[in-house]
């Protein structure tokens, strides 16, 4: 009796991530790694997809490099895609790294010099069930440094979230405190970080590829105005500003001709839906920010982007 389809692809899934985590690099490899003020580092990149509410197969895909150490907007790349991978827990690399691969390779195609000297990835890189998480999947396919910053804790490896995890983040007292997430073999797989003054929730910190997670830890509490580094804050708050905006639009699609309706409140009279439809996803420069405008959006009211 064969095998069920999920469970051969789980089988197939498992062996290539055993391939691939051979190749990661957990030691700083670059220069810049090794300074103090990390001297040298003139651009960090930020990968993101967010799903649509109620919709787990469209989705936006994009990657910001910001100037360092200021954090100004060098770069943006935006893209709708329709994701054709399953979600299996454990495995959401297969799922999202071809999209954001992609971004990357678009960027070093036609704006070369501007391509990110290490990544930042809103997931986990070694703290992971096999010690290969999205982080450290995009960098072994892109072959830049990257790091894993998650904002939930992957209760993995002997690690949970218990008494002794809540009391360890109580203990965090300043921006830049972190403690180590140890698995039940002793190895350390990231570290929790309170990354600002502003925020005692913590981030948890890992190694993606070419570099160390002390490294990790320093570079993306130097990234951090507030919780989220920057990098990875960029891009969600994009499409927060987006529908912030788009609340207020409704698009209607007749005979070729796009009709906007505007509304002070927010509200249309049109029956609504949650489904969205795009065509494309492009940027547009606003006074105190980025939005993303979306085309071609048949009902904007009520939907959102999730995580």
């Amino acid at each position: 009796m064969s095998a069920p389809p999920a469970q051969d692809l789980v089988k197939q899934w498992e062996s290539e991530q055993a391939r691939l985590r051979q190749q990661v690099v957990e030691e700083d490899t670059e220069d810049w790694q090794r300074s103090p003020d990390f001297s040298g580092l003139q651009r960090v990149g930020g990968v993101d997809l967010s799903f649509i509410k109620g919709d787990d197969v469209n989705a936006c895909a994009q990657l910001v490099v910001l100037s360092y150490p200021d954090l100004e907007v060098l770069y943006e790349d935006s893209q709708m895609v329709t994701l054709t991978a399953p979600y299996i827990a454990g495995f959401l690399a297969f799922r999202e790294t071809p999209f954001l691969l992609e971004a990357l390779q678009r960027l070093e195609q036609n704006q070369p010099k501007l391509l990110p000297q290490v990544v930042f990835v809103d997931g986990n890189g070694l703290f992971h069930y096999r010690e290969f998480g999205l982080a450290c999947h995009l960098g072994v396919l892109s072959g830049l440094p990257c790091v894993g910053v998650a904002k939930n804790l992957l209760q993995v490896q002997g690690v949970f979230k218990n008494e002794e995890h809540q009391s360890q983040i109580a203990a965090l007292q300043k921006g830049g405190d972190s403690f180590p997430l140890t698995a039940a073999s002793g190895k350390v797989l990231g570290k929790a970080l309170r990354s600002s003054d502003k925020s005692s929730k913590p981030v948890y910190v890992s190694v993606g590829h070419k570099i160390s997670v002390d490294t990790a830890v320093r570079l993306t509490h130097s990234c951090c105005r507030y919780r989220v580094p920057e990098p990875s804050h960029r891009p969600t708050a994009a499409l927060e500003n987006t529908f912030a905006y788009t609340s207020q639009l409704q698009i209607h699609e007749s005979q070729n001709e796009v009709v906007s309706c505007w509304t002070l409140d927010g509200s249309c009279s049109q029956e609504q839906t949650l489904s969205l439809q795009f065509e494309s996803c492009r940027s547009w420069p606003v006074s105190g920010g980025i939005f993303f405008f979306l085309m071609h959006i048949f009902v904007l009211s009520d939907a959102v982007f999730i995580k």
